[in-house]
């Protein structure tokens, strides 16, 4: 009874990487209790794997606090290719590998697009993410800003070396790294120590962003987020292509200049088949100490593009207006998202608001094949 005890103590265990218990991805080998003393064999999934200590800490932790167990030993291995393969199978759960997101699935996917640079779309982007995890929702984001990717660095997703960490690979599979509970996949991640720039065309970004989204091993996610780049590129078209059925946000800010450009981001990802939700004014007026408003881009320009993207078939709401706050700039060059550094920020407040509606909102069901098989 004592080993299995320890066996299902041990199979408990998360893998940091899949946030998955070790024992369902098949990593557990033996566990064998003599006279109190438990030997506990475990298969990683590669050799050098990142969380290859914690698992071996926790998985000692977990068979020792076995009532009956005195001593551990735990002996680590590597998985053959053969068992590597089947994992892989696993994970993808006879699900297509090129459209793991399709009309068919339970994910809600949102893209963040806005018509010019500069209005902090990824900021918001990244927020939203962590305010939606914090919420309970499993959330993956996606960095689809390939010239100007800076999710990672929002995220806190920065090494001691100031650079991201690279993802781990399980054969043709990539584990994305995990910040605030959201994983998270940029081409910063891939790019070697002396790589200035991202100097590519179309057909590479393109598959760039199809890669994203059928090798990196999220999992079940209730949310995908994409943080796209400014105007109607490239990367547009092809998102709009390998997701006609994503819900879109537009950001803008209130002066003109940024509101005009804004609604044709709208209007580009209506021509796919994406429905535009919604539109986020970022930069909005602050309130000063004094109780006077400080409206240093203007006003109203979230809402003009809101009114000029709504038709009669599609109503689309001003979901929040974000104003200029010093913390929420601070947060993102810290890697703390300010939703969750400093969540009494009025920044802050009105980012988690417009998290609340994406959380309330899941991804209707009707028309779609459900996972069910009838007995």
């Amino acid at each position: 009874m004592t080993a299995d005890a320890a066996r299902a103590a041990v199979a408990a265990v998360l893998d940091p990487e899949l946030r998955r218990p070790i024992g369902e991805l098949d990593m557990v080998r033996s566990v064998h209790v003599v006279d109190g003393a438990a030997t506990v064999s475990i298969e990683l999934t590669i050799v050098g794997c990142p969380a290859a200590d914690r698992i071996e800490r926790e998985v000692h932790a977990a068979a020792a606090g076995v009532p009956g167990v005195r001593e551990v030993r735990v002996d680590v291995g590597v998985m053959s290719p053969e068992r590597r393969r089947a994992l892989t199978e696993k994970l993808r759960d006879g699900r297509p590998r090129r459209e793991p997101f399709g009309p068919d699935s339970l994910t809600r996917v949102v893209a963040v697009t806005s018509g010019k640079g500069g209005v902090g779309k990824s900021t918001l982007t990244a927020n939203l993410a962590v305010a939606a995890a914090a919420a309970g929702l499993r959330v993956g984001l996606i960095d689809a800003d390939v010239h100007g990717f800076s999710i990672p660095g929002i995220l806190g997703l920065v090494g001691p070396d100031g650079r991201p960490p690279q993802p781990t690979r399980i054969d043709d599979l990539m584990l994305p790294p995990v910040a605030h509970d959201v994983k998270a996949i940029s081409i910063g991640m891939f790019l070697p120590p002396d790589a200035s720039a991202v100097a590519w065309r179309g057909p590479m970004l393109h598959r760039t962003v199809q890669q994203f989204l059928s090798d990196v091993y999220f999992g079940d996610l209730d949310l995908l987020l994409l943080d796209m780049p400014p105007g109607t590129g490239d990367v547009a078209i092809s998102v709009g292509q390998l997701l006609p059925h994503a819900d879109v946000i537009v950001v803008t800010t209130p002066q003109p200049a940024a509101s005009d450009v804004a609604v044709r981001s709208g209007q580009v990802a209506r021509q796919t088949g994406q429905h535009v939700i919604g539109v986020i004014e970022n930069m909005a007026p602050m309130t000063l100490p004094d109780g006077t408003r400080l409206d240093l881009f203007g006003d109203g320009g979230g809402a003009e593009v809101a009114a000029a993207l709504t038709t009669a078939d599609e109503a689309v709401p001003l979901l929040g207006q974000v104003p200029l706050s010093p913390a929420l700039r601070v947060a993102g060059d810290a890697g703390a998202p300010v939703v969750i550094s400093a969540p009494d920020d009025p920044a802050a407040r009105a980012i988690a608001a417009v998290a609340d509606t994406l959380v309330s909102r899941p991804r209707g069901l009707a028309g779609r094949a459900l996972p069910v098989t009838p007995l």
